[in-house]
């Protein structure tokens, strides 16, 4: 942990409990409804949601972390680290109100200073892992320092997923019966980009993912200018190992150094569904 400064995210970007706490990050729970019930993020696993929707048809709700949630966590890291500054790194602000929620408690709390990362899930895991390893290697660095790291980084990093088809799509109201009908037919898979903190439909690629997955990857490196010191791919619920194998053969061909794995959480899965693909990247410098 940074001798001054203490770093918060939402459990929506999909860090892992346990590399969260080996890069001293906190992680305030996002929510999932399930029927009448409403779950904490990342008390269970994701794979509960896609059996929800195999047994309704209809797809699990997310809904933002609350001003309890975080007056709560807030407090409690006051307490122990009276003489620290928070920092929390939010999810995309437009995509929930769980940044306004946060706002909402820091103006009573001068010690906490939140940041719109204007990505979810792996994106904004990207985008605080990093601010993570900044912390470590600039021990004296303010709070101002970070900020000005983080909105620097963010607008650098890259995020794209496939889902596998366009059931949840459908059944979230992003899509209508017929469209996902026929997407579904015609083998249709729309490259879902974040662009400025919205999940943004792009080009649509047509086949089988075992076909699609290579060429996003290559198109979306390119497109973006990708660092190829490090990559980020994205593994959901029941994605194929073939799927898995290409896509790191892909990146590994297009000169990806070093590779991470990183597994959805609930919160994306109700989006994206299951066997969904997706990658996070840095625009070179």
């Amino acid at each position: 942990m940074h001798k001054h400064i203490i770093l918060v995210a939402e459990t929506g970007s999909d860090i892992p409990s346990s590399l969260a706490a080996e890069k001293g990050i906190h992680l305030v729970p996002m929510h999932v409804q399930m029927g009448d019930v409403t779950f904490d993020d990342g008390t269970f696993p994701p794979e509960d949601v896609c059996a929800y929707y195999d047994r309704t048809g209809k797809c699990a709700t997310t809904s933002a972390s609350t001003p309890y949630d975080f007056t709560k966590t807030f407090d409690e890291l006051h307490a122990q680290y009276p003489d620290h500054q928070l920092v929390h790194l939010a999810y995309s602000a437009v995509t929930t109100c769980s940044y306004q929620n946060a706002v909402l408690v820091c103006d009573d709390r001068p010690y906490v200073t939140s940041v719109d990362t204007k990505h979810v899930s792996v994106g904004q895991a990207a985008v605080v892992l990093a601010a993570a390893d900044y912390l470590a290697a600039h021990p004296d660095c303010t709070v101002e320092d970070v900020v000005a790291f983080v909105e620097n980084l963010r607008e650098q990093t890259q995020m794209c997923f496939i889902p596998k088809n366009l059931d949840y799509l459908r059944a979230g109201g992003r899509v209508s019966n017929a469209a996902a009908m026929v997407g579904n037919l015609l083998g249709l898979h729309p490259c879902i980009e974040i662009i400025n903190g919205k999940l943004m439909a792009q080009k649509k690629y047509r086949g089988t993912l075992k076909k699609v997955a290579p060429k996003m990857i290559e198109e979306f490196a390119a497109k973006h200018n990708l660092d190829r010191e490090h990559l980020y791919l994205i593994d959901t619920p029941y994605l194929e190992a073939e799927i898995r194998a290409l896509a790191e053969e892909t990146a590994k061909a297009l000169g990806f150094k070093s590779i991470t794995w990183m597994k959805t959480g609930c919160v994306i899965t109700c989006h994206g569904g299951p066997g969904a693909l997706g990658m996070v990247g840095t625009c070179a410098k």
